[in-house]
């Protein structure tokens, strides 16, 4: 099994990115600079999981948007995977395809995983509230799939 990398923390400064969204649009960490911005990685495209976290972003993303946040999920699926998703669920935000891991690894959500007693090497679902900055204020490790909007705007105070 490859290497678990070290997780970002509360407190450091968010690592600098690019990659591709599902419509070919490049997104950069700097692009973000002077907003809030919630960078959740997720696991898979169209899983149950996967799926009920990013419908309930989808379903509170006015509510998000009016207190200045900005929303970037990010997977190892590839961008056709996350234009399908996008398209089935009616995402508003954009989901970043990082096939290479490079993002993943950055932040340090790679590692081992265990589903049903299978441990194997995956994305640990990890959101990075990320302020105006770009210093991380809030790790969430414990993401509440089906009230993940809620945790995000307790966990700033808004």
């Amino acid at each position: 099994m490859s290497t678990i990398s070290t997780m970002i923390q509360a407190g450091d400064k968010a690592p600098g990115f690019s990659a591709l969204d599902q419509d070919g649009n490049t997104h950069s960490l700097k692009d973000y600079r002077g907003r809030k911005l919630v960078l959740f990685f997720y696991p898979k495209d169209d899983t149950p999981g996967c799926t009920k976290e990013a419908c309930n972003l989808r379903d509170h993303y006015a509510l998000l948007q009016s207190r200045g946040i900005a929303i970037l999920g990010v997977s190892a699926d590839d961008q056709q995977s996350h234009k399908q998703f996008e398209q089935k669920y009616q995402l508003p935000f954009p989901l970043l395809a990082d096939t290479e891991k490079k993002i993943i690894k950055k932040y340090g959500v790679w590692g081992e995983r265990n589903l049903y007693g299978n441990k194997f090497m995956g994305i640990k679902r990890t959101t990075f509230l990320i302020n105006e900055k770009g210093q991380v204020d809030q790790v969430i490790r414990g993401v509440r799939t089906a009230d993940h909007a809620a945790q995000i705007l307790q966990r700033w105070g808004l």
